[in-house]
């Protein structure tokens, strides 16, 4: 039994493509590894907050020292780490807003990227702590980008991933969302298409 760990990160619940592509994975998923575990955690409907002092407290302050808000910020963040260490499968859904991911899914990765749990640090660098894990990130995008200069989502993750160990990464865009008519179905065509060969 693997444990499939899915970060939704759409603003929108209703007409959400991501999200439309993240029901198509889950479906195919199920049917093909029944007894897996599929988490999700909805960044939308429940927001982490962003990177701030009492995050930074709780990370390097002893025990002794934090405030209560420290300590709590520290448990947020252990726990949305724990909840990635437990998977074997990343799912992570992005819109593209403005050229890049989502800030809620910035949000949540400025809390399980930690030096010491996630990666440390080496004489010869950083050095990732999760391999053996894939991860599969679903987008949906407005126009097509893929392999253009103006694509900050995939370059960016696929750092970002790399960075703690996970280096088996499958993007799946869908693009041409906002172009209408043929742009759209093809689109959604490409991406349900490479979907159903993932499970």
């Amino acid at each position: 039994m693997s444990r499939v760990l899915i970060i939704e990160s759409s603003a929108r619940q209703q007409d959400s493509v991501s999200r439309q592509l993240t029901q198509t994975f889950i479906s195919q998923w199920k049917a093909a590894h029944p007894a897996d575990q599929i988490t999700v955690r909805d960044l939308a409907v429940n927001p982490v907050p962003h990177l701030d002092i009492n995050l930074l407290g709780g990370w390097m302050k002893p025990a002794e020292q934090r405030n209560d808000i420290e300590q709590a910020s520290l448990e947020r963040s252990n726990l949305l780490t724990d909840e990635l260490l437990a998977a074997d499968v990343l799912v992570m859904a992005a819109p593209m807003y403005n050229f890049a991911i989502p800030s809620t899914l910035k949000a949540w990765l400025d809390h399980v990227l930690r030096a010491g749990v996630t990666f440390k640090y080496t004489e010869t660098g950083p050095q990732g702590l999760l391999s053996g894990k894939r991860a599969y990130v679903l987008t949906a995008r407005g126009g097509i980008y893929a392999g253009s200069t103006a694509d900050h989502q995939e370059p960016y993750l696929r750092q970002v991933m790399g960075f703690i160990g996970i280096h088996d990464v499958t993007f799946i865009h869908a693009e041409g969302m906002n172009l209408g008519g043929d742009f759209q179905e093809k689109g959604l065509n490409q991406a349900n298409a490479k979907l159903s060969q993932v499970a």
